[in-house]
């Protein structure tokens, strides 16, 4: 899904926009606007969203479709999905620190669908890479709970690895300080 997301005051969202920190190594945007187009049912959807400490996740506060042309679908106008947008949107308003400054998880990513690299995927599941690990637990876990999303199953199919490894992982994280300021409750989450 194609998303343009922008800062709460219309300007394009880069990592400069993300200043509010979460985790160790994490700065996220306090808010945001995506918009997205399904051409095929004519309709366009703007969504704001705010992060909000005490839940650890984006919240979304509005929600605007339109059709943009003759002959929209008129029953896919009143159904939105925004859980979508927010896992599209996210991971552009999510800043980690590298070893060469801020960069959003967006610019991270090299492939469609994927959070992190493959590459990255593949060393951090190596034996020994304990602090690199973290921080990717940060990476992964911070973009499916800021969203509202089960962080356990993103780590366990971003690396490949199990889901038993997963929840030890990311426990390690919690417990070492990479995940604070995020939060995911299993289960049904509220709808937005």
């Amino acid at each position: 899904m194609k998303v343009d997301v922008k800062t709460t005051d219309g300007k394009k969202m880069t990592r400069t926009a993300a200043t509010e920190p979460v985790g160790t190594a994490l700065r996220i945007a306090p808010g945001f606007s995506a918009t997205t187009t399904d051409e095929a049912a004519g309709i366009e959807t703007t969504l704001d969203a705010i992060y909000n400490p005490e839940q650890g996740r984006y919240i979304v506060t509005t929600i605007v479709n339109r059709g943009i042309r003759p002959g929209f679908d008129e029953v896919a106008l009143r159904h939105t999905a925004p859980q979508a947008i927010l896992q599209a949107a996210i991971p552009h308003c999510i800043a980690v620190h590298l070893e060469h400054g801020w960069t959003t998880i967006a610019e991270l990513s090299a492939t469609d669908g994927r959070i992190i690299p493959e590459w990255l995927a593949t060393a951090v599941s190596k034996r020994g890479t304990k602090t690199e690990r973290m921080e990717v637990i940060q990476i992964l876990y911070g973009a499916s709970a800021l969203a509202g999303l089960p962080p356990t199953k993103t780590v366990q199919l971003e690396l490949g690895i199990p889901h038993r490894t997963a929840s030890d992982w990311i426990s390690k994280a919690r417990t070492a300080g990479y995940l604070k300021g995020m939060s995911y409750t299993p289960g049904r989450q509220p709808d937005d």
